[in-house]
């Protein structure tokens, strides 16, 4: 398993489709949809769906969300990350073309610190590696872990918006502020 990053307690990897086991735990399990629009998927096929449109975006985006794998087991806990979100279909609160950080985790690994562990190293990559002007975070505003997540790790609340009936927060980092945290 070749680590993309990692941190004291994380491997940040590329999603693979040996993931499918996890991938199912996760994205079927209705704890881990309650901010997510109450969709989980039914079958161990729509995960394996999912994992290939996480590989085409690494093709083709060049960038995608990471299976973030607990290095004292080796266990699939989740995933974490930034991706690209280009057009029409992954448009949000008006906007296209932007780079978002995100983080998916196992409901029995949630409260842990994993998603600031991992949002942080995925900041680094994306600012120092990829140097990326600005990257989003948005979360439900229910969503009280999430918005805590994405504030403890240094992203500004630009806004409020509607996303599909729900009241989410919109929040950005840029290069430069990015820059002045560290000094």
């Amino acid at each position: 398993m070749k680590a993309l990053l990692e941190t004291e307690r994380l491997i940040l990897r590329e999603i693979l489709p040996t993931d499918i086991e996890g991938m199912f735990e996760l994205d079927s399990n209705p704890i881990v949809h309650k901010y997510l629009g109450n969709k989980p998927v039914k079958t161990k096929y729509d995960s394996e769906k999912i994992i290939q449109n996480i590989i085409k975006q690494y093709e083709e985006r060049g960038i995608g969300r990471w299976a973030a794998i607990e290095k004292s087991t080796g266990d699939f806990i989740g995933w974490s990350g930034l991706k690209l979100n280009t057009g029409e279909k992954d448009s949000l609160n008006g906007k296209q073309d932007f780079y978002d950080i995100g983080y998916r985790f196992i409901p029995r690994y949630l409260g842990k610190g994993y998603a600031t562990e991992s949002a942080i190293v995925a900041l680094d990559y994306g600012f120092k590696v990829k140097q990326y002007e600005t990257i989003v975070g948005v979360a439900l505003t229910d969503n009280i872990g999430s918005n805590k997540v994405l504030q403890k790790i240094g992203l500004q609340h630009i806004e409020d918006f509607d996303c599909e009936g729900e009241k989410a927060s919109w929040y950005e980092l840029k290069l430069n502020d990015y820059e002045k945290n560290l000094s």
